[in-house]
């Protein structure tokens, strides 16, 4: 006996149909705003990741090196995919790009609750555009998505943050552009190790001011509203204003979409800050237990980073199922999928062929349509119809063979009806319409 790997998981049919109900919303969803879908390799090579995130990833990753003796990696996000891929048709495509995925991907990290080793994904980008109206944009649709499964203002908030608003604040505690590269990385990790940690590597970028730095940063961190937020930049220098009326700005877009009552401005999210150029993103269940329901934000520079030579402006995010399936199902959201066949063939031995003729012809109508494969005689194949939760039975018994007549019992309420076998499709169609076979 084999057991699945660790990490890893199976969908028998009932878990397969509640992730597909997901794969369903957010196509729906992402389609509704215009997003067009694409597909790419879950094979990569292993650089490409390297490039984006530094050789720290490979320690996270499935590597291995192929029988062309290419170093590869299955893929543990989709975004160096994206931008090789714009990369290459930078010219042909037309402005702004807004594509989506729903996608397998693969992370070698120890399993925990809502973090698996294979999870999906749903990414969603906006290229070309360097407007706030496309930050917004995606924020709306991350916000309808989680609507459209049932999600409302007291099951999640967006925490919304800004590495453009990080680096001025930065700067007025005296953080050089040479040195802010370190200062970011140690904010951005600071969140997975001890303080003291975090101090010992402030202290390292500005001696002396470790532990003056951690303070202040710990003060910017709290900052959790725009009033608050405006104040501290003190308007009054270009640079200042202009970051001011980049916060007012989407929080109006952001009011026009209908989704602000989800934003909470929140500067203590500070994820990949070395790597953002600009707003930035988690969403979380309203009370703030459990892991990030989704993240994104701004990232100008990897077109030209991973390319060299196309600049682009670019955002996007992604929503992985692990944990937004473990929050729709502790509310209740996750339906139960009914998995039945529409219609149950029933036949003597004899009629058996001709009916499953009948089977055919409903299946190419778009009737899911199940029989015994197997001789067996009227109750037997009764008892199977009912098992199966399908709605209505096909009859076919000597006397109907002999007329050219089917009969069509409802299962439900036990109606039913003789009807010619070429009128057999309208009929059915017709039922559904009518929600079923009208009594006498």
């Amino acid at each position: 006996m084999f057991d699945t790997l660790p990490g890893f998981r199976d969908f028998p049919p009932e878990a397969c149909s509640r992730r597909n109900h997901l794969f369903r919303v957010f196509r729906t969803v992402a389609r509704a705003f215009d997003f067009k879908e694409y597909d790419a390799p879950v094979l990569e090579p292993l650089d490409l990741y390297v490039e984006k995130s530094g050789a720290e990833i490979v320690g996270q990753l499935f590597h291995f090196e192929d029988k062309g003796n290419r170093q590869v990696a299955l893929r543990p996000e989709l975004t160096p995919t994206l931008a090789r891929m714009v990369a290459a048709r930078a010219n042909s495509l037309p402005k702004p790009i807004k594509w989506f995925n729903v996608g397998e991907h693969f992370r070698y990290e120890r399993p925990q609750k809502g973090r698996g080793r294979s999870f999906y994904q749903f990414n969603a980008d906006l290229l070309g555009e360097s407007a706030i109206a496309a930050d917004a944009e995606l924020i709306a649709l991350l916000v309808a998505i989680f609507e459209t499964l049932g999600l409302g203002v007291q099951d999640f908030k967006i925490r919304l943050s800004d590495r453009n608003t990080w680096i001025f604040l930065l700067e007025e505690l005296g953080v050089s552009e040479e040195i802010r590269p370190a200062v970011l990385n140690a904010i951005d990790k600071s969140e997975r190790r001890k303080p003291e940690q975090t101090i010992e590597s402030l202290e390292e970028t500005m001696p002396g001011k470790g532990e003056f730095l951690w303070d202040k940063i710990q003060e910017i961190k709290k900052i959790d509203s725009l009033d608050t937020l405006i104040a501290r930049l003190k308007s009054g220098t270009q640079k200042a204003d202009n970051i001011i009326q980049d916060w007012q700005n989407i929080t109006d877009l952001l009011k026009a979409h209908g989704a602000d009552s989800y934003i909470t401005i929140d500067l203590s999210i500070v994820r990949g800050l070395a790597y953002y150029t600009g707003f930035v993103y988690e969403a979380f269940e309203a009370s703030g237990k459990g892991r990030a329901l989704a993240g994104g934000g701004r990232y100008d520079h990897l077109l030209k980073k991973l390319s060299g030579n196309v600049d682009m402006p670019a955002c996007g995010f992604a929503i992985g199922d692990m944990t937004l399936s473990d929050c729709l199902e502790s509310k209740g959201l996750l339906p139960q999928y009914v998995m039945a066949p529409d219609l149950y063939l029933i036949a003597g031995e004899e009629e058996k062929k001709h009916g499953i003729s009948l089977v055919s012809k409903a299946r190419k109508g778009g009737f899911s349509t199940a029989y015994s494969l197997k001789s067996c005689g009227f109750g037997k194949q009764f008892k199977d119809a009912g098992k199966s939760g399908a709605r209505y039975a096909l009859i076919l018994g000597s006397k109907e063979l002999e007329t050219q007549n089917v009969k069509i019992k409802d299962l439900r309420n036990a109606s039913e009806t003789t009807v010619p076998q070429k009128s057999l499709l309208a009929k059915l169609e017709e039922f559904d319409t009518e929600g079923g076979i009208q009594s006498a």
